[in-house]
């Protein structure tokens, strides 16, 4: 069965590796990193000495309801720009939503691949005068240009939880002068330093986890159980979901940051991304959003495209592909404007395959005899 997540118990976390710290400090030595519990929580103190209540930050369309709850809990408006098919930024309709008032502009990348065009964004934050957030929330160990993502804007965040088997943990960069000098962490910076309750259930829930994937069937029950009422935006709940984030980045979080091996980490997660290029190769009505995976990158997953994604999802359930799933659900605000079309079509029509280092690029390859069947 291949799942959506690494389990704690899993071997490639057994090494002693360098940790995320030694990996920062190669590949983004001249920024300032700290430690959050959120990714959400820590883009609110990097922004919060820099901006007024009443400014504007501009983000894609193409993003999770809960990322843009920072920016109005400090009473910024957020603003959605338009989105290409290649994930690169609508260059018109962003710059049209620029004004005096915007105090930062946000580039995501996605499924652990840098935003295309980061480039342009960072020629207009220098026009305008406003700043560059690299939302690196998909891809902790990717490296462009031998620079790490996230440290391509003047402040940019990733998030651990979305690489390691951890209950929580993201990183803050800031990289600009300015942005330094007015950064004052709040209390939900850093790492606590004691062993929490949160840290017992999510280890009791790995051990369950583990037992369920004993048994496909049930694990699928299990899991469609917990997930009910989540598949679509109406029932998400995004102040809600940011709010349950607000803590500091676990004790359990960090032990595991510190003991893995992220070139390892990497180097297995770019081998499943290749295995599952494989399975799809000749898949007709599947098409893989990034054809080709350049050195240095980290995959958060295996992107594709389907007209049909309820049903090649539920052809990959049944051959045992629990971790499947689609990508993301999109606000209100975007799904009922029709000039987000782009996202909206993709988002509708995406398939994420896991290719966490939990998994071994055998157990993908034979997903590819079982979809033949």
């Amino acid at each position: 069965m291949i799942d959506a997540t690494p389990s704690v118990f899993d071997a490639s976390l057994s090494g002693t590796g360098a940790g995320i710290d030694a990996f920062i400090d190669r590949h983004a030595p001249d920024s300032m990193h700290t430690y959050y519990g959120s990714g959400k929580v820590a883009l609110r103190d990097g922004l919060a000495g820099l901006v007024e209540p009443g400014d504007n930050v501009v983000v894609p369309a193409f993003l999770s309801p809960a990322v843009v709850e920072p920016f109005h809990e400090l009473g910024l408006e957020s603003r959605y720009y338009a989105i290409e098919e290649s994930l690169a930024p609508d260059i018109a309709d962003l710059e049209a939503r620029i004004d005096a008032d915007t105090a930062a502009i946000v580039s995501v990348n996605y499924f652990g691949f840098p935003q295309p065009g980061l480039e342009r964004i960072a020629a207009l934050t220098d026009e305008y005068d406003c700043y560059h957030v690299d939302d690196n929330a998909h891809a902790p160990l990717s490296v462009r240009d031998g620079t790490l993502l996230g440290t391509h804007g003047d402040l940019g965040i990733t998030t651990l939880r979305k690489l390691l088997p951890v209950p929580d943990g993201a990183v803050l960069y800031c990289t600009d002068e300015t942005v330094t000098a007015q950064f004052a962490p709040s209390s939900l910076a850093g790492r606590s330093n004691r062993i929490a309750t949160a840290d017992c259930r999510f280890v009791a829930a790995s051990i369950a986890e583990r037992v369920l994937r004993t048994s496909p069937s049930l694990y699928r029950s299990v899991e469609a159980l917990l997930a009910d009422g989540t598949a679509d935006s109406s029932s998400v709940d995004p102040d809600g979901r940011y709010e349950a984030a607000k803590v500091p980045m676990s004790k359990l979080s960090a032990i595991v940051a510190d003991a893995v091996d992220p070139d390892a980490i990497r180097a297995a997660r770019r081998a499943n991304f290749r295995a599952w290029r494989r399975v799809v190769a000749d898949r007709e009505g599947v098409t893989p959003l990034f054809d080709r995976l350049p050195e240095g990158i980290s995959p958060y997953e295996f992107p594709v495209r389907t007209p049909d994604r309820d049903s090649f999802l539920a052809a990959l359930e049944e051959r045992g592909v629990v971790g499947a799933h689609s990508w993301p659900i999109l606000r209100e605000a975007v799904r009922e404007d029709d000039t987000y079309e782009t996202s909206i079509r993709l988002a509708d029509g995406l398939v994420a395959l896991p290719v966490h280092q939990g998994i071994e690029p055998s157990a993908i390859e034979a997903v590819d005899d079982r979809l033949r069947t």
